[in-house]
């Protein structure tokens, strides 16, 4: 699914205009980036968690040359689903 995709089923089923869906949507997306600059974790009761996680600088490979590299630290988002989105999917 896309974004246009989501953006569609929004004002579906909210019966919205695909402009205001669009608009809640980015707000949502916004939302959701801020809580985790800000806070590193983001609960959405019944759906799941969000966290910021350091990885660590690690050893790779180029699969094309066999040439070992450093892969650097860096932070990812990590989710969670909640117990009734496992249940919705089972």
């Amino acid at each position: 699914m896309t974004k246009a995709d989501l953006v569609d089923k929004i004002a579906a089923n909210g019966s919205l205009t695909k402009t205001v869906a669009e608009r809640t949507l980015n707000a949502f997306l916004a939302s959701v980036e801020d809580a985790l600059l800000k806070d590193g974790k983001l609960a959405i009761t019944g759906f799941g968690v969000f966290t910021v996680e350091n990885r660590q600088a690690r050893q790779g490979r180029n699969p094309r040359t066999g040439e070992t590299l450093t892969i650097p630290a860096c932070k990812t988002v990590k989710f969670r689903p909640g117990k009734q989105l496992k249940d919705s999917l089972a």
